[in-house]
């Protein structure tokens, strides 16, 4: 469990949030919450909280992936997040509760942010996730269809998967796409 303030600073937390993230208060204290969460969510979290601060919510519940300081360290897990109000009327903190990734029933995910895409890769992982097929998104990328298939066939290797819609679901869960964007759009820290 931790306290957030109104711009997402972890005020306080207790010794199971710690020991979670494998630091002390020292080292967890005073960072934005979004440092402890994956690239790939951290825009549709900062929208709900924006909305618990704003009093449209009273709480909410989402799976997020947290990302610990080690290389792989990341997990999925329920987050519950609570808006707290004081008396005063701009004294709103924020209460997050996530389990422990054994009690959540956590599922490691591929978190190692290596630039594995080219720019072009990229528009066309996008573009492939929105539903384009082959020639407009050509056409829209100024390449031949040759060319987006190509494309297509080096990104299948990469992400070793058998087809396009597998390659997007792979995309998903390795967190290479931002979740709860439209259209589409690739975590920057994936990119060459």
């Amino acid at each position: 469990m931790a306290s957030l303030d109104r711009t997402l600073t972890i005020q306080q937390a207790n010794q199971e949030f710690f020991r979670q993230f494998n630091g002390s208060s020292e080292d967890i204290c005073g960072r934005n919450f979004r440092e402890v969460v994956h690239p790939s969510v951290q825009q549709p979290l900062v929208r709900q909280f924006s909305n618990l601060l704003e009093g449209k919510h009273q709480r909410f519940v989402t799976p997020v992936i947290a990302v610990g300081p080690g290389e792989g360290s990341a997990f999925t897990v329920p987050l519950t997040a609570v808006a707290v109000r004081g008396g005063l009327p701009d004294t709103t903190a924020i209460l997050v509760m996530m389990p422990t990734a054994g009690d959540a029933e956590g599922t490691h995910v591929v978190t190692k942010r290596k630039k594995i895409l080219s720019a072009m890769d990229a528009r066309i992982l996008e573009g492939i996730a929105a539903g384009v097929s082959t020639v407009p998104l050509a056409a829209s990328l100024y390449l031949s269809r040759q060319g987006v298939e190509y494309h297509v066939t080096c990104l299948l290797r990469k992400l070793k998967v058998p087809n396009r819609a597998a390659l997007v679901s792979r995309a998903y869960s390795m967190g290479v796409l931002k979740v709860g964007t439209w259209p589409p759009e690739v975590v920057d820290d994936f990119v060459k």
